[in-house]
């Protein structure tokens, strides 16, 4: 493994243009840009070749994101140059970097889910082959080249997660890409939809193109990526070859620390049921205005002390699960009780205010208010509860709240030290902090609370492995003191580390438990596309028999 300064090329050694093309796809030197109170990059360089899969490593707050939206053309440079197939070009906008070959499949992704395949694959390049059949012979062409079995006619929304996916991918290649950025590809894909997309990498790197690719799993990264560059506190710091380093190593560069693991080896399961949910149904109503089954006979306890964990394919009904038991949807039937105290029609504001915490899937829509500043987040969902309140007004039952300016802004403070929250100060918005941050200060507030139960959706998505093993660690704490916790994640290594309880949801249903001693993220991944059901027994490969 080779380790350079800060400033230096970050070419690993002898790393060559892959096996579709040559020369340099994306060259970037000296890159550096500046926010109020926060240097976001300082001095990156970094050398892509064209037809090679190149990794983008670092901790929440580090600078990938702010470096991959210069290279799109969303934000300009204050220092730097950005040369793209060896000619410096300057990106005022997307559609510059597109003229340029440079796509961007976003994490959250960019698709209209009333829309069909083809139609959001033309919209806004109506130009190129209009939106009739050239447009489709196109996306069969593409798709067919690359193997992403792509359905032109496929309303989106009807599509799973590894599916939109390809989607994005394939409205970036129909707009002339030659380099993609893919950011956190794989945060929401089961072990066997991880493999599909490796593949469908693998194809476009034969063809030439070139995938810079950021994630914070390490062990996909070594997998895949034929280069990594390692970005700590805004600058580069090395350059590895995959065949020379290990996930210990990149995380160390990457954070100071080895890589963590969620296995939780005690037992604080008590035999005090917390959150009881006996037959739950709920139904919704599709964009063709039909009404159909969402969750469907839903029963599960979770004891004090006890994390049950929640595997599936995204859009089986996890969302929903989560959403009536939080109070966000009214169910068509069962029960939800917390604690003895029967919620299955209360409002979300009692549900809080009876000890549920919430960590959400999506942290922009349910978690924070982007656009304004980290204490008043602080107060959100909380507005109750002190430190953020005085009580209501002159000491009346039932009048409004007042609230306690000062003290959330304290609070809010204490968060951010104890959660490592990268950020200038409390004062700067939340859109102004990385994803990872953003996550973090979630978590803070939400055990600030100490709840009896913690619905943890996604905890640790897109945060890098330090920010991971701390949210880890607070998890743990608060189950040693008795919470219970309904654990929802993509991650299957999560799922099987943190929980004392696992079971699989598929179309609405609960369809297999498993045993997180035991079971191995493939066998959960066959259950979770429906390939197993009841109680997934792990069987030795040698002997045939249980472990």
């Amino acid at each position: 493994m080779s380790s350079e300064s800060s400033g230096s090329s970050t070419a690993p050694p002898g790393a060559g243009p892959g096996p579709g093309g040559s020369g340099t796809a994306v060259e970037l030197r000296g890159i550096t840009k500046r926010f109020p109170g926060v240097v976001a990059n300082r001095d990156i360089d970094i050398t892509v070749h064209r037809g090679t899969v190149h990794a983008l490593v670092g901790e929440n707050g580090a600078g990938k994101s702010t470096l991959m939206k210069i290279l799109y053309g969303m934000q300009r440079p204050d220092e730097g140059t950005i040369s793209i197939d060896g000619e410096p070009v300057t990106l005022h906008s997307p559609a510059d970097a597109i003229a340029r070959g440079i796509g961007m499949v976003h994490q959250h992704f960019m698709l209209a889910d009333n829309l069909t395949v083809l139609e959001n694959t033309v919209l806004g390049a109506e130009k190129l082959h209009g939106i009739g059949a050239r447009a489709r012979k196109k996306i069969k062409e593409l798709s067919d080249a690359y193997q992403l079995g792509v359905r032109p006619d496929a309303l989106v929304e009807e599509l799973g997660v590894a599916d939109r996916q390809r989607v994005e991918i394939l409205k970036a290649l129909y707009r002339g890409a030659r380099t993609l950025i893919l950011d956190e590809p794989t945060a929401v894909l089961v072990p066997q939809e991880v493999d599909a997309l490796f593949a469908n990498l693998r194809e476009l790197k034969a063809e030439g193109l070139t995938v810079l690719f950021i994630s914070h799993k390490l062990g996909e990264v070594l997998s895949v990526a034929d280069a990594i560059t390692v970005i700590r506190r805004g600058t580069t710091v090395a350059s590895v070859r995959p065949q020379e380093t290990s996930p210990k190593q990149l995380a160390e560069l990457m954070v100071g620390s080895e890589l963590p693991t969620a296995e939780t080896r005690e037992s604080t399961v008590t035999d005090v049921p917390m959150l009881k949910v006996e037959g739950l149904r709920l139904s919704a109503t599709d964009s063709d205005g039909v009404r159909r089954t969402v969750l469907d006979d839903i029963s599960f306890t979770i004891h004090k002390g006890e994390v049950l964990g929640i595997a599936g394919v995204e859009g089986n009904g996890q969302a929903e699960l989560v959403e009536a038991v939080m109070g966000m949807s009214d169910p068509d039937g069962g029960t939800v009780t917390l604690d003895g105290q029967d919620l299955t029609h209360a409002p979300t504001r009692l549900r809080r205010e009876s000890g549920i915490g919430y960590i959400p899937e999506d942290r922009h829509r349910h978690g924070l208010l982007l656009e304004a500043p980290l204490w008043e987040n602080r107060i959100l969902g909380h507005v109750t509860e002190k430190p953020n309140t005085k009580g209501p007004l002159l000491g009346i039952p039932g009048a409004p709240q007042l609230l306690a300016l000062g003290d959330a802004r304290a609070d809010a403070e204490r968060i951010v030290a104890e959660y490592d929250v990268r950020t200038p100060g409390i004062e700067v918005t939340a859109a102004s902090l990385s994803g990872g941050n953003q996550q973090k200060f979630i978590v803070g507030r939400e055990m600030s609370h100490h709840p009896k139960l913690l619905i943890a959706a996604h905890p640790t998505r897109g945060v890098d492995v330090g920010a991971q093993a701390q949210i880890w660690d607070q998890i743990r704490a608060a189950r040693r003191e008795g919470l219970a916790v309904l654990l929802i994640s993509a991650d299957l290594d999560e799922l099987i580390g943190l929980s004392d309880t696992l079971r699989v949801m598929y179309r609405g249903r609960l369809v297999a438990d498993a045993d997180p001693a035991h079971v191995t993220p493939e066998e959960l991944g066959s259950a979770m596309t429906g390939a197993a059901s009841g109680h997934l027994e792990h069987q030795d490969e040698t002997t045939g028999g249980d472990k």
